[in-house]
């Protein structure tokens, strides 16, 4: 066990098995390689933290807890850039964008972040489905998902 401060929960203890690297970094912060993966204390998003950095730290989602028919298409080489033994061996999220007005929370599904979970080698791509874009309102998708699952009956 480490401790390492971060964001959301000041100075905590995180596991090796948390710890994530990214041989390029995220768009924006490529100097930044190694994050701590946490769960949140906030229902169903994880925390990306940094390791050496406190206050950088990104929200996470699952893109399926919010749309139905979301499906991860980035180039064969993105992932194969993991070394996976099994497409089972990746995992991916979308980052959470949390302006002032809670209801207008987004997810950016152009650009997710996937993740060898037995590595911990993870990149974040672009997403090769142009109906995505940087902003996905959660709340106005969860709705539609909603509304699909009742007509559906």
């Amino acid at each position: 066990m480490k401790k390492i401060k971060t964001k959301p929960y000041g100075e905590i203890e995180v596991s090796e098995r948390q710890r994530i690297y990214f041989p390029e970094g995220i768009i924006g912060f490529e100097d930044v390689k190694y994050y701590y993966l946490l769960d949140s204390r906030e229902g169903p998003f994880y925390w990306l933290q940094a390791e050496s950095i406190p206050e950088l730290a990104f929200l996470l989602v699952n893109p399926r807890l919010f749309m139905e028919d979301y499906e991860l298409m980035v180039r064969e080489e993105d992932i194969k850039s993991l070394n996976p033994e099994s497409k089972d061996d990746i995992i991916d999220f979308a980052i959470v964008t949390v302006p002032e007005d809670p209801s207008r929370i987004s997810a950016n599904l152009m650009g997710p972040i996937i993740i060898n979970r037995k590595t911990k080698v993870a990149k974040q791509v672009i997403s090769l489905n142009e109906k995505y874009t940087v902003k996905h309102y959660i709340l106005d998708e969860m709705k539609k998902r909603n509304a699909n699952l009742i007509k559906s009956r």
